[in-house]
């Protein structure tokens, strides 16, 4: 909203919702909503706090004291703003901890608020990372679509939908952010390998999870899936470590973000990369409209888009979607081959590549320079490089430990 705006007397109101929530104030509470207020908790919420909860008094019972009961956490807002259709989305964290285990919780929401005539709210639908609360609940769960495992450095993250070529529901979003969050926080992790089972990486979002959604929600369904979805795309940019995705079969919509990811790809021959939104009507997810543009040129993105033309795999290494076309059989075995090779280099100038790299598209000349002249004397203080200088003396290859 710019200065000049009007300001929205609407956000008034939900900053005030959530300064009661925080203090536990039930009368401020029933000022603010309305005689006929409905909220809608997400689905997958623990403890039975998911669903509807009609009238003030069923939403405060079981939903907001429940979380009071289990959880010590806040609800950040960061973001608010008006949509066309008259509802107010307020986007923001969860933060704090679960009461009995002490396990950290870090939700991603977005809350939609209707308002009744007089200006009080009479609907709210809540959106979340469910997994995150199960995890701060009870731990993190056995992973059902994804295998995940750890060995020599290497940090594989297996789609394993076979079955559905890893089309991505509701649980494949969460728990790619649940993956990308044990390896942000497992320091034997010094490379990541992104794969996956059966015939296909991903061909994108999952249509039959949708049919079953309520058609007059699907924007809610599919938005609620997209914050833990782009949440860990988001973490996976600002590891230390470098990445290296293995792509195959058909990879589509939203799945192309794990291409987007890696520092490094290897496709195998045939392999055929699309968008597809166009041909669903919506307009796009999974990071592709900020990585599309920037690695094959904003005209070849834009026909990607609109026009859904697909990319081959000898057009996505000339444009620099890809680096290196394989023989299908040999994909998996090369890409771990790169993966540990990586693993197995100097972990923390890796890391400082990659952020260069990253910040190198909002940062001018000059500060690339000076930010490039501060980091050098981090990476020359390391472990790596001292060993790297006594093996190139003594004309030899040097053994990285990544410290």
């Amino acid at each position: 909203m710019s200065p000049e705006a009007t300001p929205d007397p609407r956000v008034g109101v939900a900053e005030r919702l959530y300064a009661a929530l925080g203090a536990g104030n039930c009368e401020a509470l029933n000022v603010l909503l309305h005689n006929d207020f409905v909220g809608h908790a997400a689905e997958g919420m623990p403890l039975g706090m998911g669903g509807e909860h009609v009238g003030a008094e069923a939403m405060q019972n079981n939903l907001w004291w429940r979380i009071g009961e289990h959880f010590r956490v806040h609800a950040r807002p960061t973001q608010f703003e008006t949509l066309g259709d008259g509802r107010l989305m307020v986007v923001g964290s969860y933060v704090g901890k679960a009461r009995r285990t002490g396990n950290v919780l870090d939700a991603a929401f977005i809350h939609l608020l209707d308002f009744a005539a007089d200006g009080r709210i009479c609907a709210l639908r809540q959106l979340t990372d469910t997994a995150a609360w199960h995890a701060a609940l009870n731990g993190p769960g056995p992973l059902q679509t994804i295998d995940y495992s750890v060995a020599d450095g290497v940090a594989t993250l297996c789609l394993n939908r076979p079955e559905a070529r890893n089309a991505i529901n509701m649980m494949l979003a969460q728990e790619t952010l649940e993956v990308a969050r044990r390896i942000a926080a497992d320091d034997t992790v010094r490379s990541v390998l992104i794969c996956g089972n059966g015939p296909s990486l991903t061909v994108g979002g999952d249509i039959a999870f949708f049919l079953n959604g309520d058609s007059e929600a699907l924007g809610d369904l599919i938005q609620s899936m997209t914050v833990p979805f782009h949440q860990g795309f988001d973490i996976l940019s600002r590891l230390n470590v470098p990445i290296v995705t293995a792509a195959h079969g058909a990879v589509a919509g939203g799945g192309l973000g794990y291409v987007y990811a890696a520092d490094l790809v290897l496709a195998a021959e045939g392999t055929r990369f699309v968008t597809a939104f166009a041909g669903l009507g919506v307009s796009g997810d999974g990071g592709g409209t900020w990585h599309l543009p920037r690695l094959i040129g904003a005209r070849r993105a834009a026909q990607a888009y609109l026009r859904n033309t697909p990319i081959t795999d000898t057009e996505a290494l000339e444009w620099g979607l890809i680096n290196e076309i394989v023989p299908a059989d040999e994909l998996r075995d090369r890409a771990r081959a790169l993966a540990t090779e990586l693993a197995h280099g100097p972990t923390k100038a890796f890391g400082t590549m990659r952020r260069l790299l990253r910040e190198s598209w909002t940062n001018d000349l000059s500060t690339q320079l000076a930010e490039e002249t501060r980091v050098i004397k981090l990476t020359a203080g390391s472990a790596d490089f001292a060993a790297a200088v006594t093996a190139f003396a003594e004309k030899r290859i040097p053994e990285f430990t990544g410290r």
